[in-house]
């Protein structure tokens, strides 16, 4: 007769070390609620007051032009580029592209570069050379 092992139990957290696919599909969560809730709070703000009349544009305008609304529009662009980028990745996942670990390392990191590269360019064009 064989001694009875105990059974396997769940592994905790601290049993997996972080991975960056692991780390991209958390962001992709959470950009996806940042958009749901931030973005949608900014895009209604902002259509209410271009709707209300100049005054309230001009509320909207001043909060957007303040470094806290900068900080919010840009986490939003950025946020926007990401869960794209990552929705992307994970579509192709979807159709059975991308599942070796240096593949899934490679693309997740792109997201990354993509998303901060591209909000990058987007925001020093927003900041220094459009009028």
């Amino acid at each position: 007769m064989q001694p009875v092992r105990p059974r396997p139990t769940s592994p905790h957290a601290t049993v997996y070390r972080p991975a960056l696919a692991m780390a991209a599909s958390f962001v992709h969560r959470l950009t996806g609620l940042a958009l749901s809730v931030v973005g949608v709070l900014v895009l209604t703000w902002y259509l209410w007051s271009v709707a209300s009349g100049p005054q309230a544009f001009d509320a909207f305008a001043s909060f957007a032009g303040s470094w806290f609304g900068k900080f919010v529009l840009i986490g939003l662009t950025w946020s926007l580029i990401q869960h794209t980028a990552s929705g992307i990745r994970h579509l192709a996942m979807d159709l059975g592209f991308g599942f070796a670990v240096p593949t899934a390392r490679v693309t997740a990191l792109s997201t990354f570069l993509f998303a901060a590269a591209l909000t990058g360019l987007i925001w020093v064009y927003l900041l220094f050379f459009w009028h």
